[in-house]
């Protein structure tokens, strides 16, 4: 075949993959064929076992990409019971809030002081509806002097404060366990700068993850990261928690794309580390204790970030495989053939895709697979991208590690199809009560542990799910249940903390500790890293004001 030819086939075969849905079991599927071929708007041209088998794709039952939203679950605020009545926490001896502590807030922050019991519901709440506070006031800052002022106050006073991003967070960190004042950062939204030729953007920390990327897209760069709570969830928030998320796999965590901070300490120092510098090496890197510390050590004001330029190409692939072996088969394959480009490799089991159909009626356009799996490429150059995914996907299905799939080049269908992933926590909101299990483990016994809870449990629970970041080792384990029952939790944990550290895994991969999982920190932790970090608490927050009840044991 001449050079012209094979660009030209070359070039048809992708045209096929990207406009049609492609099939690779033929004989399997002789009789859904020919109920395709009758429908409407639908074409599809017979070709023998093995090669793909051309169709014009069916109308796309999704829509774009969602956001964490209170509205989203199926509690209201007053049905979520209080978490210290819960979990039988006893509250410590911080002070309460009087008429005198409000009335020196609203000398600082004039009409940003929040105290109508109405307002502060789904502050009190988180967003899974699984804890809740009764904090009685919210105050809303818009500097790092006022903030500054804020804490300085509460040390003094012994006033317990909960720093609060967007809510978007799933252990229980993110809202008061009592009445700990809520310190939000929702007017801390100020983009600071953005220098074009190094791609570094200074923000404040309650720039919303949404905003930020679009700003950047429209410079020519996207943020390191990207989540499925994005529409809320704030950098300063991210930072805290150390969030991973979709674009871990190409860009790499927090710890390395944050090149600095502007952070304020429990007694009201700031403390300015807001760097702009790929390099320093000069004494201990500060930023990184507070990287991850989850509102414990200090009070995240500021960012200064480190952005990649946004990819010319990007495409998705959406698959189906008949098992977790083809999954992992199916990972090694494509990160050794498509190298560079790629991006994201996620997972779900059938069991999501069954749940996003249901409850948030989106439908996929593979379906009948125990397994999915979504793969992202992002370049500068669509024609080398489109031809290493298309030798991929050809050597995909000719060795059968995936029977069914879609690909995706235009914005649109590509939004959509990341909406079958993304949404799958909303999705499971409306199944009943969740329990969510955040876990790092060896890639190759990933799935294990879902199979092994879902043997454990059996009936007693309504669903156990699995999905997540396979490419970096991150599963998302969830069961629900028609509600909350301390005998089921009982029977997950500590089963699947001790199940996790017997293949040296993480109970917590990106979601961070919280309240909800403070406890198990000995699972991943040796005592003697435990103590450290008690004494680093200790040291920055002496009277424990900073997000108390969470993400440490308490000390003895």
């Amino acid at each position: 075949m001449g050079i012209s030819s094979a660009v030209s086939h070359q070039r048809s075969l992708w045209s096929r993959w990207t406009r049609l849905r492609w099939l690779t079991s033929f004989h399997r599927r002789i009789s859904a064929e020919q109920s395709v071929i009758s429908a409407p708007g639908m074409l599809q041209q017979r070709k023998p076992p093995g090669v793909p088998v051309s169709v014009v794709s069916r109308p796309w039952g999704l829509r774009p990409r969602g956001r964490r939203a209170f509205h989203t679950a199926s509690s209201s605020f007053q049905e979520v019971m209080l978490t210290s009545e819960r979990y039988r926490v006893q509250r410590l001896p911080f002070s309460r809030v009087s008429d005198s502590d409000v009335a020196f807030f609203e000398r600082v922050m004039p009409g940003r002081v929040i105290t109508n019991p109405e307002e502060l519901k789904p502050f009190n709440v988180d967003w899974l509806k699984s804890v809740r506070g009764c904090s009685k006031l919210m105050l809303k800052p818009q500097t790092t002097a006022e903030v500054s002022q804020v804490l300085r106050y509460c040390y003094e006073r012994n006033l317990a404060v909960n720093p609060q991003g967007g809510n978007t967070g799933l252990v229980g960190g993110s809202v008061p366990v009592f009445d700990e004042i809520i310190l939000s950062t929702a007017l801390m939204n100020r983009i600071i700068s953005f220098d074009k030729v190094s791609g570094i953007l200074v923000c404040q920390a309650g720039c919303i993850l949404e905003k930020l990327n679009e700003y950047l897209e429209e410079q020519g760069f996207i943020m390191p990261l990207d989540l499925g709570a994005k529409g809320s969830c704030h950098i300063g928030g991210n930072v805290a928690t150390n969030a991973g998320g979709l674009r871990l796999l190409r860009y790499g965590s927090l710890r390395g794309t944050v090149l600095g901070l502007e952070v304020v300490l429990a007694d009201g120092s700031a403390l300015d580390c807001l760097m702009s510098l790929r390099k320093d090496n000069t004494g201990y890197d500060l930023k990184q204790l507070f990287i991850g510390s989850e509102g414990t050590l200090g009070v995240v004001t500021a960012v200064s970030i480190l952005c990649p330029q946004k990819p010319k190409a990007v495409n998705l692939a959406f698959l189906g495989c008949q098992s977790f072996a083809k999954v992992l088969e199916t990972f090694t394959t494509c990160r050794a053939m498509l190298g560079e480009i790629l991006s994201a490799y996620e997972f779900m089991d059938e069991k999501c895709m069954e749940l996003v159909e249901k409850h948030l009626k989106l439908s996929s356009p593979v379906t009948g697979s125990p397994f999915y799996v979504l793969i992202e490429t992002s370049g500068s150059s669509s024609t080398h991208d489109k031809e290493k995914l298309n030798n991929f996907l050809e050597q995909a299905m000719t060795s059968g590690l995936v029977t069914d799939g879609t690909v995706a080049t235009d914005d649109k269908k590509i939004k959509t199809l990341w909406s079958l992933r993304e949404r799958i926590t909303e999705a499971l909101t409306h199944d009943g009560y969740v329990y969510k299990y955040d876990i790092s483990l060896p890639v190759g016994k990933l799935y294990d542990l879902v199979m092994d809870t879902r043997a454990r449990l059996g009936r007693s629970a309504k669903n156990v799910v699995g999905y997540g970041h396979l490419g970096d080792g991150n599963l998302h384990l969830n069961i629900t249940a028609e509600s909350y029952s301390h005998s089921l939790l009982d029977a997950i944990e500590p089963f699947v903390y001790e199940w996790t550290a017997r293949y040296n895994g993480s109970v917590s991969a990106e979601h961070g500790l919280g309240f909800k999982k403070k406890q198990f920190i000995q699972y991943s932790k040796p005592n003697e890293a435990v103590f450290l970090m008690q004494r680093f608490k200790a040291m920055l927050d002496p009277k424990g004001i900073l997000n108390p009840y969470k993400m440490l044991p308490s000390s003895s």
